[in-house]
């Protein structure tokens, strides 16, 4: 066997500046709106190309089963589509919190599929990958995009935005929330108004898992609040965190310096291009 590893590929997490759920369709699958934005801060993935043809995971989050991890399961995707028989250690440095409503997983995805692209010499274009990614997840091709977009349906019509880039305080409560479960709970508000890019940028938004979230798990509300008495806060996705909106990186560190004891949190940067694309241009 020979190998060669290739280090230091980012995945970056997202923010979902706002949420609205406008719909759901026949199949069980809702229709949104959000603005996705990325942030300079996520996981980071090394891989090791192999001539074995093994497909494995060499670190990563233990209690995912590896045929479940989202990052093995792009590499063996990828290379079924290609019929190709190369393989990969894929070594994850998780900084990504499961359930957090930051895009981790797919984060995962994305990254290994543009970098096995490149690594293994597939030649796949962006929109092939992307087309790829989606059987992956509905967040997966904006990650390979690696444009803060504007997206609607379910989540894979994407525009590309050039939202502001500002500072965020992201804070990470001590629970998980199952995307599967917040999506079926009967109590979810499906009906909102579909909006236009104006309106977001004129301040109408909000995001439709929030008063659900709130009311079935207590460390988030309480973590909003906090949040919301320090500067403008939302929830995230359909996940557990929540950020702030900074106009200084200081403002946002004196606020993480003043974080309850147990709490845990980070400062990063919006960015509207993808990390991952700075990576790729690197090859």
């Amino acid at each position: 066997m020979t190998a060669s590893f290739s280090r230091g590929w980012p995945a970056p997490a997202k923010l979902n500046l706002f949420l609205h759920i406008t719909g759901r369709r026949a199949d069980g699958y809702h229709l949104l709106q959000t603005l996705f934005q990325f942030l300079d801060y996520g996981d980071s993935l090394d891989f090791e190309t192999r001539s074995d043809g093994k497909i494995t995971r060499a670190s990563g989050l233990l209690q995912v089963p590896e045929a479940d991890d989202l990052a093995v399961r792009a590499a063996r995707l990828l290379r079924a589509r290609v019929e190709f028989h190369q393989g990969v250690a894929i070594h994850i440095h998780k900084r990504l919190p499961e359930g957090g409503g930051l895009g981790g997983g797919s984060s995962d995805a994305a990254t290994t599929l543009v970098a096995l692209n490149r690594l293994w010499n597939v030649g796949l274009s962006t929109q092939e990958l992307i087309r790829l990614g989606l059987e992956l997840g509905a967040d997966v091709p904006l990650f390979i995009a690696g444009q803060a977009a504007w997206a609607e349906g379910i989540g894979a019509s994407l525009t590309p935005v050039e939202p502001p880039e500002p500072w965020y305080l992201v804070l990470q409560p001590s629970c998980q929330i199952a995307t599967r479960e917040i999506f079926q709970a009967p109590d979810l508000t499906r009906n909102s108004a579909a909006i236009t890019i104006a309106a977001f940028y004129a301040g109408e938004t909000h995001n439709d898992f929030e008063p659900l979230v709130r009311q079935r798990y207590p460390a988030v509300a309480e973590a909003l609040d906090w949040l919301q008495r320090r500067a403008p806060a939302r929830l995230t996705g359909s996940g557990a965190c929540v950020f702030g909106t900074f106009d200084q990186e200081s403002a946002a560190r004196r606020v993480l310096e003043d974080l309850p004891r147990g709490w845990r949190g980070f400062v990063a940067r919006g960015c509207n291009r993808s990390p991952l694309l700075e990576r790729l241009a690197m090859v």
